[in-house]
């Protein structure tokens, strides 16, 4: 039988990322993220659901989204789907499903960036990192397998 786990997902930071470092020095950022579907119910009323989400981003990737993603800007995730478990210290099992990053795509900035940044909605200015060529967070991307 075959099988496929693969998400595609825009949606809008719930939080700052995350940075942390495994005990081998491997980078890894937690993402929070909203992603909004509008339907219409059986009577035809126009409805919102909002799903929140956990993405794990790793390596390099995770060290990016923390130095340019805050609270409330828009990304484009694509990833699969994971699932851990866990027990509490009181002994009950747990278990959540999270996205593992494959790729993220820095979005236009978000709602509050927007409101107090001149020329809302335009490139934001290049930035220069220590030491290399200027770049743009919403150019960065990138994929697992480098």
């Amino acid at each position: 039988m075959a099988s496929l786990n693969k998400v595609f997902l825009i949606g809008n930071l719930t939080r700052d990322p995350e940075l942390r470092y495994t005990p081998g020095g491997t980078a890894v950022a937690n993402l929070g993220i909203a992603v909004n579907r509008k339907f219409k119910d059986s009577s035809g009323e126009l409805k919102e659901e909002v799903c929140f989400l956990t993405v794990t981003v790793w390596d390099k990737q995770a060290e990016g989204c923390c130095q340019y993603l805050t609270k409330g800007r828009p990304v484009f995730v694509e990833g699969v789907l994971q699932s851990r478990f866990w027990e509490t210290p009181d002994g009950q099992k747990r278990s959540a499903i999270d996205v593992r990053a494959e790729r993220v795509q820095f979005l236009g900035h978000g709602a509050k960036d927007a409101a107090k940044e001149p020329g809302a909605g335009d490139a934001p200015e290049a930035e220069q990192p220590p030491g290399g060529e200027a770049i743009k967070p919403e150019d960065i991307t990138w994929d697992e397998n480098n």
